[in-house]
């Protein structure tokens, strides 16, 4: 059987990067799964697992955000005796990174090469709004178009009352309320992984990726385990990065439900994030305001006047000090990395 890539993504900007290493023994394809130095890649004539070779191994090396990871396009090489390897993770053109729990670590690899990553969050028993505007902030910083899922909508009584509210600490982001059960949302939502196009999977465990994917999908392609009706918390059902591919084209990645993000030392998402608070502080009248007491803060007076409320505002700066901390460590590595050679 044989597969259109096109249909998943496939470009003339990939192909590009994969002529170099076009040779009668080598092929590309697209990650669906890897797990410890194997990847199950499609290609062109169906799927195959590879091990890790060639290039891969001196990249990871450096940095282990190298390794392939679901979505990520890579080069196979076929071997005489039946061995396929993966030798070369082609250059990303969107990347879902998360900071880990290790200080040292540069960061782990959520998702590769989508156009859209699906920020899923369940309206029962309430929206974490703090959550919402730190998984946003991740999104942007990806390179992806985010969304604002808002799953379970058939248990509150006024779902689109619930997404107009959290539109406002999603400035410019589309806010969907689905329930899969009504069969509400799955379709808006569907113009998301039209034929070449990917959508990430994002949020906690149990809010509900792994049933979104097989409603896309149309069948059940994930294990969907059910949570608690007291706090509307679920185990992990999704241990792993997983590339779904649709009927007619398209494909969906799900993640693994995440208790924790760290943010990397990168702040243009969270500047995307928190567009207003961007805006406002760009309004102050000096560029040094720390929008405490200063005169002419804008910040303080969106406060005052209430436009701006006093806990996004404590969101926003909690972010930004992590971000803070994390760019500090990152400087003490480098500088280490360079007493080192």
């Amino acid at each position: 059987m044989s597969y259109d890539l096109s249909q998943l993504g496939w470009d003339e900007t990939f192909a590009s990067a994969y002529r170099p290493f076009d040779r009668t023994d080598a092929v590309p394809g697209r990650v669906l799964r890897a797990d410890r130095g194997i990847s199950t890649v499609l290609t062109a004539d169906g799927v195959t697992r590879a091990s890790l070779g060639g290039c891969v191994l001196i990249d990871a090396a450096r940095d282990p955000a190298g390794l392939p990871c679901a979505g990520d396009w890579v080069v196979l090489r076929r071997w005489p005796d039946r061995r396929t390897t993966c030798e070369m993770v082609l250059p990303r053109r969107t990347v879902l990174i998360r900071r880990t729990a290790d200080k040292d670590a540069s960061g782990q690899v959520l998702a590769a090469n989508m156009d859209t990553v699906a920020v899923v969050e369940p309206i029962h028993p309430e929206p974490d709004e703090a959550r919402i505007e730190r998984l946003l902030a991740l999104a942007f910083e990806s390179g992806a178009e985010p969304v604002l899922v808002l799953t379970k909508s058939d248990t509150s009584r006024d779902p689109d009352a619930v997404a107009r509210q959290l539109a406002g600490i999603a400035p410019g982001v589309p806010v969907l309320p689905v329930s899969v059960q009504r069969g509400i949302g799955v379709d808006q939502l569907r113009r998301y992984v039209a034929p070449g196009r990917t959508c990430a999977l994002l949020g906690r465990s149990g809010a509900g990726k792994s049933t979104l994917a097989n409603a896309l999908a149309g069948a059940t392609v994930m294990p969907v385990q059910a949570i608690r009706d007291v706090d509307g918390k679920g185990r992990h059902t999704t241990a792993y990065r997983n590339l779904v591919m649709l009927p007619g084209g398209g494909a969906v990645l799900d993640t693994p439900g995440i208790r924790g993000v760290g943010l990397l030392d990168t702040g243009s998402g969270l500047e995307r994030a928190f567009a207003d608070l961007t805006e406002l502080a760009a309004r102050c009248r000096f560029d040094d305001c720390g929008h405490e007491a200063e005169p002419g803060c804008a910040v303080q007076a969106a406060l005052a006047d209430g436009t701006l409320t006093p806990r996004r505002l404590a969101s926003w700066r909690k972010l930004r000090r992590e971000i803070e901390v994390e760019s500090g460590r990152r400087s003490e590595r480098l500088a280490k990395a360079r007493r080192g050679r």
